[in-house]
């Protein structure tokens, strides 16, 4: 169950890490990635390509596109995700490429639109919203929130993870409760309960990723290989990935 008030101090620092990431991948991203490393269910490996992937990927925009376009980069365990702003169809495409060529990417979702790039003012917001579902994620009792990465463009909040379908299901209840979020759409890589047990670590004999509530009921959209529809009006989006 979510909790009616997210604590002010919680949310202005998720804020601020949102902004700061935002403007310097490079320098915060190793040293709040060396932090997560525990609780993140990526290998160690995965997270230094990941970041890699990043950097690298945001340098092939600058150099191909200069400041025309608006991109944005996000990977997890080497698939990658795009979203922004491109001119036209040919640019959308040729980003998508460009990203294709880097070192350890295993999938592309491409998540370009075409049209004007967004302003400052709806980039703030989107940060806004990130940091907001971030903090209903802390808030909530059943959400372990480390294991998400929360991207947020033009309203329409994106979930990535290593998750079950229970923990999908979950997560997307807690994004969509959230205030200004036009949409969801989930680029998960899904594990059975069994290979989550297996990966978490015990205490005293008891499995910390026991639930003391009922696991929901299953995403109606279903897993992204299964290449199923989601519901009409779910407001719920399963990404494809390309590659």
């Amino acid at each position: 169950m979510i909790k009616k008030s997210i604590t002010p101090l919680l949310m202005g620092a998720m804020l601020l890490s949102v902004l700061l990431s935002a403007c310097a991948p490079a320098m915060f991203g190793g040293v709040i990635g060396t932090a997560m490393v525990a609780s993140d269910r990526r290998t160690s490996g995965a997270q230094v390509d990941d970041e890699a992937i990043e950097i690298r990927g945001a340098s092939a925009m600058r150099e191909n596109f200069g400041s025309i376009t608006h991109i944005n980069i996000t990977g997890y365990n080497r698939q990658v995700l795009l979203t922004g702003e491109v001119a036209n169809d040919q640019q959308r495409l040729q980003a998508e490429q460009l990203v294709s060529k880097l070192p350890n990417v295993r999938s592309i979702v491409n998540e370009l639109a075409v049209g004007p790039a967004s302003t400052l003012g709806e980039r703030s917001n989107d940060a806004i919203i990130t940091a907001r579902v971030k903090a209903a994620m802390v808030d909530s009792e059943d959400v372990f929130a480390n294991v998400y990465k929360v991207v947020t463009e033009r309203g329409t909040v994106y979930l990535m993870g290593r998750v079950t379908q229970r923990e999908a299901q979950r997560a997307t209840e807690v994004a969509r409760s959230v205030g200004g979020v036009k949409r969801v759409v989930r680029v998960f890589e899904y594990l059975t309960e069994d290979e989550l047990r297996a990966m978490q670590p015990k205490k005293s004999g008891v499995d910390l990723n026991a639930s003391s509530t009922p696991a929901p009921a299953p995403v109606t959209s279903g897993a992204p290989a299964s290449g199923a529809a989601p519901a009409a009006n779910s407001g719920v989006v399963v990404g494809k990935p390309i590659k």
